[in-house]
């Protein structure tokens, strides 16, 4: 029950997010009182609490004792910095924390954010785009949606071809012939890393479990299968739809694991590897004991029955990241193009049975 409690709290700050960035509270304005909150969105005022206290870590806004929640300001415009476009394709998982490393680099910098959710819709995505231009905004934040009616190669043609720059944001293309900037996760390292973490407890054969389609499962396959080659382990791979996982899919998928005779498995994502934590439990086994797991993405791997170890794409710097590539794109429109990979770490839990399984971090060994 924790865990569904805590998706609550994160899907109400992800909308109450959503309608911050668009404008629904003008600044200064006060909220909703909790209990009115609780009332609209049908959640507990405990769940309220919990949702307006990330957006108040975030600096979106402030509590004011006996006077309620207020809008926090932006700051204003500075010399030469004007509109900044920002389109994502969900504002309840993943981006939030991209969403808040982008605010707090461009608050800082005196430029205004306008945003926009694409829902993963391609069409619907572009022609937030064309809004955005239409409202005159100097640069533009984009996570692309490239498995819609568009191919992709054209897609990402058209975006680098856009009047004003741009910075894709956790996508890129493999042709050399995508001019586009871009600021990435480098999920092919996490995968690799998550690997050498479970071969070096000892696992000598490691499935791969995977959700698609998605624009990370190919990068995750990538950096696994080279890690396993480069040490010459045996594998196994189990791949389901995103609307097939449930128990019945994690059944099969363990059943394939033990099968192959594999004690370890990464899991690209968290419900995935979530799941599969029930079908092992269901079969009698224990967690790490029988069967060691690594998610990916560590969205909610925390709240597992079992705290799940998780491969962590550093969201937030991801975000600031983007921001700051942009910033000084508009400074100077002369730089080199910047393609930039970050690393991601591996945050260490009770799932995968290491020495130091008490929350600890594995450090980067480097950033591209």
């Amino acid at each position: 029950m924790t865990g569904v409690r805590d998706l609550k709290f994160r899907q109400l700050a992800a909308e109450l997010r959503r309608q911050l960035l668009q404008g629904v509270w003008p600044a200064d304005s006060r909220l909703p009182t909790e209990k009115e909150l609780a009332g609209s969105s049908g959640t507990s005022v405990s769940t309220v609490r919990r949702a307006v206290d990330e957006l108040v870590a975030e600096g979106l806004v402030v509590r004011r004792q006996g006077s309620g929640t207020f809008v926090v300001p932006p700051s204003p415009p500075g010399p030469g910095r004007a509109l900044i476009g920002v389109s994502v394709p969900d504002t309840a998982f993943y981006y939030p924390k991209v969403l808040q490393g982008i605010e707090e680099t461009l608050s800082a910098a005196g430029a205004r954010l306008l945003f926009a959710c694409s829902g993963y819709d391609q069409e619907r995505e572009a022609k937030d785009l064309r809004d955005m231009l239409d409202a005159g905004v100097d640069g533009l934040l984009v996570v692309p949606t490239l498995d819609g009616p568009e191919p992709a190669r054209d897609y990402l043609a058209r975006l680098a071809a856009l009047p004003v720059p741009s910075v894709l944001v956790e996508r890129r293309h493999a042709s050399l012939g995508d001019t586009n900037e871009y600021v990435c996760t480098h999920h092919e390292a996490g995968a690799y890393d998550a690997v050498r973490h479970l071969a070096g407890l000892g696992h000598r054969t490691i499935g791969l479990v995977l959700r698609h389609p998605s624009p990370t499962s190919g990068p995750v396959a990538e950096g696994f299968h080279q890690a396993i080659d480069e040490r010459g382990l045996l594998t196994v791979e189990f791949r389901a739809a995103r609307e097939e996982w449930s128990p019945a899919a994690a059944d099969r998928c363990l059943a394939v694991l033990r099968e192959a005779g594999a004690k370890a498995a990464v899991c690209f994502g968290d419900r995935q590897a979530a799941l599969l934590l029930g079908a092992a439990r269901r079969a009698g086994l224990t967690v790490p004991g029988d069967l060691a797991l690594v998610a990916y993405d560590d969205e909610i791997a925390d709240v597992a029955d079992v705290p799940l170890t998780a491969v962590a794409p550093p969201k937030r710097h991801l975000g600031k990241t983007a921001a700051e590539t942009l910033l000084r794109r508009l400074d100077d429109p002369e730089l080199p193009r910047s393609r930039v990979l970050l690393r991601p770490t591996i945050i260490v839990r009770q799932s995968c049975g290491a020495a130091q399984d008490t929350g600890s971090v594995i450090p980067e060994e480097n950033t591209t």
